[in-house]
């Protein structure tokens, strides 16, 4: 009688009826969401706020380059001196005084611009203050030299390469982002997915371990099939509250943004928004390149590939995973394996981040994108910028090769593993139980 479909759903209705897995299903996306909200919130008190700086400016050359907006006004102040405006914006608890003195050369007067305030200020605010003095600064200096402002403003260019790779394909800065930011999300979902849901396992073949109800299981069936269907059944559980998080998360943050008028997206918003003013383009542009460079993407590989080394990556962790489980009694016993495991999955993001972002195509990205540990990040963050198919399956076949491996491994320590009790294991002891 075949008992894998019986052990996976004992194991799947196990674990989505606990009490602790249903109360942290429902309620780490409220606690998310209300992070998030506290944060948008906090963001919007802070962009509400309204800064007012006095402005001194001796020289008569820089009163009309500030301009206002809903977050920060200048005033001018003029016919008193220093000392007098720092205690008049004292008095009136304005955020700041600038004082820009008169001197005889532009160069000297640059140096000498000081900003007095209660605290510290932004550098984004020093940013736009420094942005608005350092143009008509430019200008006058060039005047003062005898040179025509305007013309060399005409005169300058910007440069913008076009991208194109030999077969004639044209991409750009935006695509090479969009493949990043790709690789990064699915490796770093993959590096997540095996620490939470390994970790779940492990600590379920303890506690059967620890309640002895496993002896009573282990008599009727392999150890091999009771192995796959507890790492399958808790698989199909880590899946079931993954997709409810992503539901409730959309669904909380659009109820909080309708009926409390919260934008949890605010800091994101602003920080977007910071970058498409950096870049010099407007925002519909960028959008438009950027659903161009989606368009240019495999997605239907990209899909493929991620599911594959998904599904690979976590049953190798998570064989592995099991097989620490059955060979201690506690919780505490199982640093001394997990080191070995987390080190090449650290390994592979550490890799992944500053390796393949430099040199996708590189030796040390191709080696560890075949290595079966390390594969399912780097081949997943490798892949968006253009891997030869023949090396996506190779590393696909060699995987869940490793994995047939790690079963068998993992149930030869557990079919010793789970019936020792008292002793602590060592990796002497466990080679040992791979004889037996």
């Amino acid at each position: 009688m075949n008992h894998l479909p019986l052990i996976i759903r004992r194991e799947y209705l196990t674990k989505v009826r606990n009490k602790s897995f249903i109360i942290m299903t429902f309620l780490s996306p409220i606690i998310i969401i209300a992070l998030m909200s506290l944060v948008g919130y906090l963001s919007q008190l802070n962009n509400d706020k309204v800064r007012t700086i006095s402005v001194l400016d001796e020289s008569n050359l820089f009163i009309d380059q500030f301009e206002n907006d809903d977050n920060l006004k200048f005033e001018s102040v003029a016919g008193i001196d220093l000392a007098q405006a720092k205690k008049n914006a004292e008095e009136a608890e304005v955020y700041g005084l600038l004082y820009i003195p008169k001197k005889s050369n532009i160069d000297s007067l640059v140096k000498a611009i000081t900003f007095f305030s209660e605290d510290s200020p932004s550098i984004m605010l020093m940013s736009d203050i420094e942005r608005a003095i350092l143009h008509e600064a430019n200008i006058l200096k060039l005047e003062a030299n005898n040179f025509d402002a305007q013309e060399i403003d005409d005169l300058r260019v910007n440069i913008q390469t076009n991208l194109e790779t030999f077969q004639g394909e044209e991409t750009s800065e935006y695509g090479s982002v969009l493949k990043l930011a790709f690789g990064g999300v699915a490796g770093y979902l993959l590096f997540m997915f095996i620490v939470i849901y390994g970790n779940m396992i492990m600590r379920s073949v303890i506690e059967e371990k620890t309640s002895r109800i496993i002896e009573v299981i282990i008599s009727s069936v392999k150890p091999m099939k009771l192995l796959l269907g507890k790492i399958i059944g808790t698989s199909l559980a880590g899946i079931t509250q993954f997709v409810v998080w992503m539901l409730l998360l959309t669904i909380l943050s659009t109820v909080v943004t309708l009926v409390f008028g919260v934008d949890s997206n605010a800091v994101r918003t602003e920080q977007l928004q910071t970058a498409v003013e950096a870049t010099g383009n407007d925002l519909p542009t960028m959008i438009a390149q950027f659903m161009s460079e989606v368009g240019k993407l495999p997605i239907l590989n990209l899909v493929i590939m991620f599911l594959l080394f998904f599904i690979g990556g976590y049953l190798l962790y998570a064989s592995l995973y099991a097989a620490i489980g059955a060979a201690v009694d506690s919780d505490t016993d199982t640093q001394q394996f997990l080191l070995p495991i987390l080190i090449p999955l650290i390994l592979s993001v550490y890799v992944g981040l500053f390796t393949v972002i430099e040199d996708p195509h590189g030796t040390v990205s191709q080696v560890f994108s075949f290595i079966p540990l390390t594969s399912p990040v780097v081949m997943l963050m490798r892949i968006p910028f253009g891997v030869p198919i023949w090396q996506q399956i190779l590393s696909v076949l060699i995987l869940f090769a490793t994995f047939i491996g790690a079963v068998w491994f993992a149930s030869k320590v557990y079919r010793v593993g789970i019936l020792m009790y008292g002793k602590k294991a060592s990796y002497r002891e466990i080679i040992k139980w791979l004889k037996y």
